[in-house]
């Protein structure tokens, strides 16, 4: 593996859409949802020692969930964990990451990934991010990965291709970037599925660290201000306070409407290889596997009858869940709290604003 190449995973989310199982406390990264004896942090940290070197993955977090990353990662060195103070949204935590890389080593070239990803196509993801990882080695330009929409999906950001400036990288198709777009209207993502112009933003980043501070200090000066004296202070005991100091005057804004929508250079790789953020329920049932009537169920015992299209989980092993009649609804149980209601994302939506609105904030 190339020493030079480095991966930080984002990891300080708080998973609110799928309470009552992710919890402030312990949010989605740090939970087993698919089932399979691993949480999406320990996944993702798996996927990527298979493209990058173990001693060069880096994880930024909350602080206050510095503690779960190291209970979760045990093999991760504790000076790889970078906690945030404040959650200040995606350009500060990778501004951190950069500037603290390249003082380790200035030709380093970093992948930034959120750790509570779905990717079906290990092999595939493992050769497409091996792919843009040597060419951003060798160009200051940024890349992000953007997928091959399957339906019209109001949930996650589009980015629109530039289809008359493309390059082929290692078999790899990569289109200069036109526009990006947040969470369009039902409408608007037919239009932009029809057109094949447009493709699913992952919030997966490629770039050599030069390049990516060049950029934050040109388009987010705000922010990159705040970190380009970290070189005094990054893996010294001063560190923390220097951190803690800066935080207090960073501003909260994400690395596309930063950077990545004002930079002409832009790059969005299309990538193939089976992806879902799983951020929601819906988008859940979507991907795992249902019984003969469509129902997810993740239950140690169950009687499910006459009722389809639902999921239904219970995390209380010695309890048995019967459920009869029922069709596309959310049975979400725990140890203290009980949920049932439409599959309807809005009608969830509405459950979480109730719980701070009816001063039930103890349960988030």
């Amino acid at each position: 593996m190339d020493k030079n190449f480095y991966c930080v995973i984002m990891a300080g989310g708080v998973g609110s859409r799928f309470w009552p199982i992710s919890r402030n406390a312990l949010p989605k990264q740090f939970l087993d949802i698919l089932g399979i004896g691993k949480s999406f942090l320990q996944l993702t940290y798996d996927r990527f020692t298979k493209i990058v070197p173990k001693e060069n993955i880096i994880v930024v977090t909350s602080a206050a969930y510095a503690n779960l990353v190291q209970q979760h990662l045990p093999d991760l060195p504790s000076e790889n964990i970078l906690a945030e103070p404040y959650r200040r949204n995606t350009a500060p935590c990778i501004a951190y990451a950069a500037t603290k890389i390249r003082h380790q080593n200035p030709n380093a070239t970093m992948v930034v990934a959120p750790s509570d990803h779905f990717i079906s196509n290990d092999a595939l993801f493992i050769d497409t991010i091996s792919a843009a990882l040597k060419y951003a080695s060798e160009k200051d330009e940024l890349f992000t990965l953007g997928i091959d929409p399957t339906r019209p999906e109001t949930g996650y950001g589009y980015i629109q291709c530039n289809m008359k400036q493309s390059k082929t990288i290692d078999g790899n198709i990569a289109y200069k970037v036109k526009t990006f777009t947040e969470k369009p209207s039902e409408d608007l993502a037919k239009v932009f599925v029809d057109s094949g112009e447009f493709l699913w933003n992952s919030g997966i980043f490629v770039w050599n660290v030069s390049a990516i501070c060049s950029a934050l200090e040109k388009w987010l000066p705000e922010v990159y201000s705040l970190f380009r004296e970290g070189d005094r202070y990054y893996d010294t005991p001063n560190e923390l306070d220097f951190i803690t100091r800066i935080y207090e005057d960073c501003p909260a804004i994400s690395i596309d409407y930063g950077v990545m929508e004002k930079t002409s250079r832009a790059w969005v790789f299309q990538a193939s290889f089976g992806w879902s953020d799983l951020g929601t329920w819906e988008s859940l049932y979507l991907h795992a596997e249902k019984d003969a009537n469509g129902n997810l169920i993740k239950c140690n015992d169950s009687l499910i009858d006459s009722t389809s299209g639902s999921v239904i989980i219970s995390r209380e092993k010695d309890k048995l869940v019967v459920v009869k009649g029922m069709k596309d609804y959310l049975i979400i149980n725990t140890d203290d709290v009980l949920m049932i209601c439409p599959r309807d994302g809005a009608k969830f939506k509405e459950i979480i604003t109730d719980l701070a609105v009816n001063e039930k904030s103890k349960f988030m």
